[in-house]
């Protein structure tokens, strides 16, 4: 396997930057998505697999595709997952992309010889009905899947909903003039309007709300329209009771439910690689000072990555900044109950997020200056609406004015940005799926002590980067334990050591030796390792 990761990253360069995929280099709807993903696994029968894993309110096909080659579910493999969050559309672009330039380029020997040791699984869209709001019109940014949902709980459903008050087919914010507001214009930028800062001897002026009526007659705007719950933050770590967008329970929805089985159903994950708000590439998480012997007192205080992990996140970060040449990530976006943090601390594994993209916040500005900054030198279309008065049935006689940045804008770049983009990510992916754990036995001894005695040891050594499974994974009763078996189609009988012994995880480049004394003879096989680590074979034989 060295020899194969020594390949890839020679040949990266040379492989990859610069071809240019069917369908990519726009933002698909659902059923083009679909479509794309039913013609890759026509077009590669003999390595890839389309599932619906579960379908969403509204109906539509969540859908996983597993490409690889021989015993798919019996060797390491990588989640990927985009469409966590329904403002980031360029998530299941990546993630899509990443499937189309693996299938496509299958037949390369490098890509071949790793779809021999890996699996991948990936599902673009885990929340469709979400992602769905950027094909409306207007068009508006929609978190929520499409459950209908009580969500300020007055007992009526969906009655809250934005409206398009000056009609121009966007829904952004409104601002109100009054004395007792408590926002300003940004005196930096005045397009934008910020909270005044009393400390700073400010004075509010404004208020600000998202665009639309009080259709309730509640005091509050748009605050219960179409749907639903948040896919990213449904999940149970840090799972927010009766939180905004949470849903009734942790992992109460169709989506988070149908993903969740998939990953649980497949123990030869070692590692979830989502895209989306969250971000542990762009800039590595920092192990807390929380020891593993306090965790095991009681699992609810580990809320930071355990030290070891951390050592890995650093080293995948650095790999994704040189690949992609990103920097100024926006740091970590802590969410309640996000997809990200439960697949580390909950589910086990390996997690690393990254929004695939972003915009350099500089200094002394918000990251809504700094993105208008950008866009007047980088792109080639409007992103921001002028504000435009209009008369509001609610403020009479009071200065309402609309506008603002465009939705989806701000975290989804120009089309024509995206296969750029999407190759820069699928290089990094390759680059961090070329360190996959994998056991091999070797250095296998047989002796002779006796008439019947036997002497045998083997060394067990883990050929990756990765760890066979996370620090934090070996708390987790989900996760595969490997397994060391020595056995025979004769009899015989050890007098030393274990015909199968469970045995703990191996760090990356680290081996560990097994002995036996056995009495007997015949043909022998170890066999040592587990699904999401891999697992080797020997035979032998005493005379």
């Amino acid at each position: 396997m060295k020899n194969i990761m020594k390949l890839l990253f020679i040949s990266l360069p040379l492989l990859f930057t610069g071809i240019i995929m069917p369908g990519q280099g726009k933002y698909h709807n659902a059923d083009e998505l679909n479509r794309t993903l039913n013609r890759l696994s026509n077009q590669y029968p003999e390595i890839s697999t389309l599932k619906v894993i579960g379908k969403t309110f509204s109906g539509q096909d969540i859908i996983a595709i597993s490409i690889g080659t021989v015993n798919i579910d019996d060797k390491p493999g990588i989640a990927i997952i985009g469409g966590i969050d329904g403002q980031y559309l360029l998530s299941r672009e990546i993630a899509l992309g990443i499937a189309e330039k693996l299938l496509d380029n299958s037949n390369n020997d490098e890509i071949k010889s790793l779809l021999d040791e890996l699996s991948f699984y990936i599902i673009p869209d885990a929340s469709p009905d979400a992602s769905a709001a950027f094909f409306e019109d207007p068009l508006r940014e929609r978190l929520v899947n499409g459950n209908p949902t009580d969500n300020d709980r007055d007992f009526r459903i969906d009655e809250d909903p934005c409206e398009d008050l000056n009609g121009d087919g966007y829904i952004t914010v409104m601002r109100i003039k009054d004395p007792t507001g408590d926002y300003i214009k940004d005196p930096k930028d005045n397009r934008l309007m910020r909270k005044a800062e009393t400390g700073k001897g400010e004075t509010g002026k404004w208020f600000v709300y998202s665009e639309g009526t009080d259709n309730d007659k509640d005091g509050k705007y748009n605050e219960d329209g179409k749907g639903g719950v948040n896919f990213n933050n449904n999940f149970s770590f840090e799972y927010e009771e009766f939180g905004k967008n949470a849903g009734i329970n942790a992992v109460s929805e169709k989506e988070t439910r149908a993903v969740a089985d998939f990953l649980y159903d497949h123990y030869n994950i070692f590692a979830v690689f989502s895209f989306g708000p969250q971000d542990n590439l762009g800039q590595p998480f920092k192990a807390g000072r929380q020891t593993q012997q306090e965790g095991r007192r009681s699992s609810r205080l580990i809320k930071s990555i355990l030290p070891e992990d951390g050592v890995l996140n650093k080293l995948l970060s650095e790999k994704y900044i040189e690949t992609t040449a990103y920097k100024g990530s926006p740091g970590f976006t802590r969410e309640p109950g996000n997809f990200m943090e439960w697949a580390y601390f909950h589910y086990g594994r390996y997690s690393y997020s990254t929004p695939g993209w972003w915009i350099k916040t500089d200094k002394g500005l918000s990251k809504e200056s700094s993105f208008l900054k950008y866009a007047a030198d980088s792109i080639n279309e409007t992103v921001f609406i002028g504000w435009q008065q209009v008369d509001h049935p609610d403020f009479p006689g009071k200065v309402v004015e609309v506008g603002g940045i465009k939705p989806f804008v701000m975290y989804n770049p120009p089309e024509e940005m995206l296969d750029d983009i999407i190759t820069k990510n699928y290089n990094f992916l390759i680059e961090a799926a070329c360190l996959h754990p994998q056991v091999e036995l070797l250095d296998l001894k047989t002796e002779k002590l006796e008439k019947n005695l036997y002497r045998v040891s083997v060394t067990l050594h883990n050929s990756g980067i990765f760890s066979t499974m996370s620090q934090h994974g070996e708390r987790n009763k989900w996760m595969r334990k490997m397994k060391v078996e020595i056995s025979s189609s004769s009899d015989f009988e050890i007098l030393s050591g274990k015909r199968i012994e469970i045995t703990d995880r191996l760090k990356g480049d680290e081996s560990r030796k097994y002995s036996w004394l056995i009495i007997g003879k015949g043909d022998f096989s170890i066999s040592a390792g587990a699904v999401n680590c891999g697992i080797d074979k020997i035979t032998f034989s005493l005379r």
